[in-house]
């Protein structure tokens, strides 16, 4: 069953120097049980999409297109039925827990609070709740720490209290935005561990640049370059024979393949180029990719945007 549908997104944000496309005509379907994981470079959109999902986006943003979660048209609600259904619906796990954090509250109140707020618990009940989230994502001693405030917590611990604010109100769908970025080794394989749990029970969206935790959690992936989706597959497949030249690029380009980086740098979001967007950076690049932008095609129940599969 389809569970959300994202048709032709586009957001963009003015700037002094000009306009900042970062994600461009965007489709994508996630169907309901399925983790999706978004992966590319810094700055291709990836966060940008999550954020225009859960609309939390500054002001300043344009976003044209349709998000529509269930039934609901997101980008037309009015904010206190959105502000709902990201409570109830919706979960996010937002990366940098230094800064998602609040240094004044503790733990425990940050993960009771949506409970009090979106679904009128009572404050006591609330916090048994905070408790039991917290053991559920494998913090020692939850009844304390529940009463410590962030900086009393590693790395490591912030990032499952975040997990654990993001399973609080039990959503039925998650969106995990680099839900590992900056984490050790170690502490990464347990918080990836962790993950893999929750996309058994529920639908996930999990953006990063890290591709061994779209490999390990992720049913499906989507690659973005530059504002926009150049490839889709089911994981297993992309990760065994990646079909664009810049998917090809980047899963070369990190340590355990060998380290060879692309030719070039990104585009500007500012100005981006005529054509395909990777065709300066391209070794497969024609004359039809310099002048025609290429659509998504399908090939082999995957979708590849290359006239190399036309």
């Amino acid at each position: 069953m389809t569970l959300l549908v994202i048709s032709n997104l586009s957001v963009y944000f003015p700037t002094d120097s000009g306009l900042v496309k970062a994600v461009n005509s965007l489709d994508l379907t996630i169907n309901s049980g399925e983790a999706m994981g978004i992966i590319g470079e810094s700055g291709c959109g990836k966060s940008v999409l999550g954020l225009a999902i859960t609309r939390l986006l500054q002001e300043s943003a344009i976003i044209k297109g349709n998000i529509t979660y269930q039934g609901d048209e997101l980008l037309s609600l009015d904010i206190e039925k959105m502000r709902k259904i990201r409570g109830r619906n919706i979960g996010m796990i937002l990366q940098n827990p230094s800064s998602s954090l609040n240094p004044s509250m503790t733990i425990g109140w940050q993960i009771a609070e949506p409970l009090v707020t979106h679904r009128k618990i009572k404050c006591k009940k609330a916090m048994d709740k905070a408790i039991e989230l917290l053991e559920r994502v494998k913090i020692k001693d939850p009844h304390k720490r529940a009463k410590q405030y962030p900086h009393q917590f590693s790395g490591g611990m912030k990032e499952r209290a975040l997990i654990a604010m993001g399973l609080a109100n039990e959503p039925q769908f998650i969106i995990a935005d680099e839900p590992t970025k900056g984490l050790d080794i170690a502490v990464k394989k347990e918080i990836v561990k962790l993950l893999k749990q929750i996309a058994y029970q529920k639908t996930m969206l999990i953006i990063t640049h890290d591709l061994s935790v779209a490999k390990e959690v992720c049913d499906k992936v989507g690659v973005m370059y530059a504002g926009e989706l150049v490839e889709i597959a089911p994981a297993n497949g992309i990760f065994e024979k990646p079909l664009h030249p810049y998917t090809r690029g980047f899963f070369d380009s990190i340590p355990a393949r060998g380290l060879k980086p692309i030719r070039g740098n990104s585009p500007s979001l500012i100005d981006l180029p005529q054509g395909c967007r990777f065709h300066a950076r391209c070794d497969s690049c024609t004359e039809r990719c310099i002048k025609e932008h290429p659509p998504m095609l399908e090939h082999n129940s995957r979708y590849v945007r290359c006239f190399l599969y036309a």
